[in-house]
């Protein structure tokens, strides 16, 4: 059995974790605007991350990515808000508790850096997706928090880290 690992994004990372991110969206059939599917910071995402209260991770399986997501600060947002970001696993990743592991990756570093609430958008269809969030604590919420600039995105939720 190849070791499963969950580290920070590389800047060798970039391409792969776009190519993966971007299959899974068209897989899903997600708008290709008003998701992360058009998102320039999808192409560099070691170096969009590469800030104050931001990580980007990638779960590996071997030296092979199959999945990855990220913490940063909402934008437009209360300080101690954050929103979890571009989750996303390969199909062979699925229904193995990988994305458990993942969510507890980027929920204690939410804490470790202070936010208070972690924020997150999905779309309608992600109905694997809004079970996993479920399962973590994340409450559906009605209204929009910050500025994320998917549109697309019509399902909210949100999580208290206390």
């Amino acid at each position: 059995m190849t070791e499963i690992t969950i580290r920070p994004i590389q800047e060798k990372d970039n391409k792969e974790v776009a190519e993966m991110i971007r299959h899974v969206l068209v897989e899903k059939g997600a708008p290709k605007v008003g998701t992360a599917y058009e998102d320039k910071a999808l192409d560099q995402l070691f170096e969009t991350y590469h800030k104050e209260r931001s990580e980007y991770f990638v779960l590996l399986e071997g030296d092979r990515i199959l999945g990855s997501a990220g913490i940063s600060p909402l934008d437009n947002g209360d300080p101690k808000v954050c929103e979890l970001q571009k989750m996303y696993f390969d199909p062979s990743a699925r229904g193995r508790g990988l994305g458990m592991q993942m969510m507890k990756t980027c929920l204690d570093f939410a804490r470790a850096q202070e936010f208070q609430v972690c924020y997150i958008e999905t779309l309608p269809s992600m109905k694997a997706a809004q079970k996993l969030y479920q399962k973590t604590g994340f409450d559906y919420i009605s209204d929009r928090m910050g500025d994320t600039g998917h549109y697309s995105c019509t399902i909210f939720m949100k999580k208290e880290l206390n």
